[in-house]
């Protein structure tokens, strides 16, 4: 998992998403391109709606995979041990999937610069002079 802007530099500062102590460990900017990786205060919480549709494509791919390979029948267990196989899944690959919706939804504001060494790094609201200078818009 790249920086989106350079595609060179680490976004997390551990690349096992399994260690939890450190799953969110990750460096302010990208030390090759220097691109801020969290762009406003409370920029992760939309990451949230990432990971919950990452959720859902796993869910629902689990569930074709297991209805073609299987089955499934309202006569027997099998509907319960792919929810159960399903929630085992999620669990698992939960630490996984929260850094893949993080690299996904900076991908979305973030875009690749293959001129990264003679650009600057993209600026946001907070970084203008002028975003806590109430005047500034008048």
């Amino acid at each position: 998992m790249r920086c989106p802007r350079c595609r060179r530099g680490p976004m997390f500062a551990n690349n096992n998403p399994w260690n939890l102590r450190k799953v969110f460990e990750m460096p302010a900017r990208c030390p090759v391109c220097s691109q801020p990786y969290e762009l406003e205060v409370g920029f992760w919480y939309g990451t949230g709606y990432v990971s919950y549709a990452l959720s859902v494509a796993l869910s629902v791919t689990s569930f074709v995979a297991w209805y073609v390979l299987i089955g499934m029948s309202t006569q027997d267990t099998r509907f319960f041990w792919w929810l159960g196989t399903n929630i085992f899944l999620l669990v698992a690959l939960q630490p996984w999937l929260m850094r893949l919706s993080r690299v996904i939804y900076l991908y979305f504001f973030v875009k690749y610069d293959p001129n990264h060494t003679e650009s600057s790094a993209k600026k946001f609201d907070y970084e203008n002079n002028g975003y806590n200078d109430p005047d500034a818009g008048n």
